[in-house]
């Protein structure tokens, strides 16, 4: 199975903190690589810049956009539990939660609304949503190395 994006990790994520109890992130990231069936390979797998583990990062990433959302709280740094809502939420049984799913949240919408107000990019907003802001950095950095390069070696042959 391929590693799935931030979004496709937060039903299971909000599923795995449905039991009420404090998890860590590691637990919950260990749980959750279990539940998609990754290999070790895939769990090795890192971001281009190498700083990070690229499922680790989805997984957190998608627990950053659920607690903005207040579907879950952390009572201490690295501890992750379930909030009211987020109960609330796992009762209708919804078939996805997405960013579009998230939207009917204030909390969220303020988030998303600062956020954006940061944030200038030419990117489409369909890929936006399906990249960690991790991903959406290393690809402009990526693209803007590029440039400089092709930049460079037009100047180069023009000596």
């Amino acid at each position: 199975m391929a590693i799935p994006d931030y979004q496709t990790c937060m039903l299971p994520l909000l599923k795995f903190y449905g039991d009420g109890q404090e998890h860590t992130n590691r637990e919950t990231i260990d749980a959750l690589a279990k539940d998609f069936k990754l290999t070790d390979e895939e769990r090795r797998m890192m971001l281009p810049s190498g700083v990070q583990g690229l499922f680790d990062n989805r997984v957190n990433w998608a627990r950053t956009y659920m607690k903005k959302s207040a579907l879950i709280e952390s009572p201490k740094r690295g501890v992750h539990r379930i909030t009211k809502r987020g109960l609330d939420v796992l009762k209708k049984k919804p078939q996805r939660i997405d960013v579009a799913y998230l939207g009917q949240f204030q909390e969220f919408k303020d988030f998303r609304a600062l956020r954006h107000a940061k944030e200038e990019t030419e990117e489409p907003e369909g890929d936006l949503n399906n990249r960690t802001p991790e991903e959406s950095l290393e690809g402009a950095y990526q693209k803007l190395r590029g440039d400089l390069a092709t930049d460079l070696l037009q100047r180069l042959k023009a000596c």
